[in-house]
């Protein structure tokens, strides 16, 4: 019997997989379940259907990432830090305070977690920092740290 997966099922398939199962197997664990759905003509339509609309909103979601990445290349953000003798910072600047800094100076809403940074930082000066706006998709803006 085939089954249309609506979960991902160990040792069987992933989720919008068509995979053949015994037919006891498919009516007593997947259908009953939940874990699947019998491979109808009016299933697989719907599921062709979905996969297409996934397939086009990731392409938008892309394409909205490259827009975004484009604008924000090389945008420059300050932050102000107290700082002792010879520019160290007390502390550090965080991917927190970098995300509210553009969201207040450039008006980009970017999650703390999407920005790489490799160390915090700890030192006056301009770092460049690499935000991961999409899985394809990365940017870089420069960081100014100035003393208060």
């Amino acid at each position: 019997m085939k089954v249309i997966l609506l979960q991902d099922v160990k040792s069987l398939g992933k989720k919008g997989e068509i995979v053949e199962a015994s037919e006891s197997y498919a009516r007593k664990v997947l259908l009953k379940k939940g874990l699947g759905k019998e491979a109808t003509g009016k299933n697989l339509n719907d599921l062709k259907l979905q996969k297409a609309n996934a397939e086009k909103v990731a392409k938008e979601n892309l394409a909205a990432a490259e827009a975004l990445a484009k604008e924000m290349k090389d945008k420059e953000i300050r932050v102000a830090v107290k700082a002792g003798e010879g520019g160290r910072v007390f502390g550090s600047v965080s991917s927190k305070e970098i995300a509210e800094e553009i969201q207040k100076q450039l008006g980009y809403e970017v999650d703390k977690k999407k920005i790489a940074l490799e160390a915090p930082i700890k030192t006056l000066g301009v770092t460049q920092v690499s935000i991961k706006l999409h899985t394809k998709v990365t940017t870089d803006i420069l960081v100014h740290v100035v003393e208060k």
